[in-house]
């Protein structure tokens, strides 16, 4: 048995999700990715917004599954789809940055539960917790 984490770094981490039309479209980007742990970001332009200048909820969404995924995917290997997840929103999502942490709580052969936390962070880099995720990702290739 290998270790699923020796074969994906964070430059291929990068690669994957740069195949991804929509998180180009998005502008999402991986900044930490291994030991079980994965950190996608987000600059909340205009255009992410809802009508109260909120991070829209979607993309708040959209983080927190992309997240969960790529940290299943230091445990699992590569070829990780997300079975399902929930998402509780804890305040408005106000900030220059959105920032997506998960990590794995638990891995087995074929699945992974991940936690995501998912937080904003101001002009003067304050980190504020804005909603927090948690899901189950399958392995695909089993």
């Amino acid at each position: 048995m290998t270790d699923a984490s020796h074969d994906l770094d964070l430059a291929l981490a990068r690669k994957v999700l740069d195949a991804q039309p929509f998180s180009r479209l998005v502008g999402a980007r991986i900044t930490a990715f291994g030991d079980g742990g994965a950190t996608l970001e987000v600059d909340l332009r205009e255009e992410l917004r809802q009508q109260n200048g909120f991070a829209h909820g979607g993309v708040l969404s959209y983080a927190a599954d992309n997240a969960l995924t790529f940290a299943a995917g230091t445990a699992l290997g590569a070829a990780v789809l997300t079975a399902g997840f929930s998402i509780q929103y804890v305040r408005p999502a106000r900030g220059r940055t959105l920032v997506a942490r998960a990590s794995v709580v638990h891995a087995g052969r074929r699945q992974a539960v991940v936690r995501c936390d998912l937080l904003t962070v101001d002009e003067e880099g304050d980190e504020t917790l804005c909603a927090v995720a948690q899901g189950t990702v399958l392995s695909a290739s089993a």
